[in-house]
């Protein structure tokens, strides 16, 4: 990884370098669970169904590097995309900070440790199951805690 900037968190997404950027992520592994949008309202609803490539004891990509071949659809977060999805959680870091919104209070940046982070429930580690196991997504739906 190359150097960060001190603080670089509370700067502006844009003025972000690709290693800032990439430590800027949580790991909460939400935005790698499937959604289902509502086709009458076009709310987007929640699952604890993950891509394939998460690992659901971790919430971590397994192959984060190629995970585009394997999963085509898998979106690249950019600062001009973060404010254009509608489905990242309030606790998102990117999302936060498009709307100039501090980091969480358990962000490992801010604690040094992303045990804060699972206490807060905001991890989906241990909670998810692949979706190469789960069937019906209708039957996965969630609230997530912390929005």
């Amino acid at each position: 990884m190359g150097e960060l900037r001190t603080r670089f968190w509370e700067l502006p997404l844009e003025a972000l370098n690709r290693d800032e950027w990439e430590a800027l992520c949580d790991g909460c592994g939400r935005c790698c669970l499937h959604k289902i949008e509502d086709e009458e309202t076009g709310d987007v609803i929640e699952t604890n169904v993950a891509c394939r490539l998460l690992d659901p004891q971790t919430a971590r990509c397994s192959d984060y590097k190629h995970r585009k071949a394997f999963v085509p659809d898998c979106l690249r977060l950019t600062s001009k995309l973060v404010k254009q999805v509608t489905w990242l959680p309030e606790t998102c870091a990117y999302r936060r900070r498009a709307e100039e919104r501090p980091l969480p209070d358990w962000h490992y940046l801010l604690t040094g440790s992303h045990d804060a982070m699972i206490q807060a429930g905001a991890c989906v580690s241990g909670r998810v199951v692949s979706e190469d196991d789960a069937g019906p997504l209708e039957h996965h739906i969630v609230e997530w805690e912390g929005g």
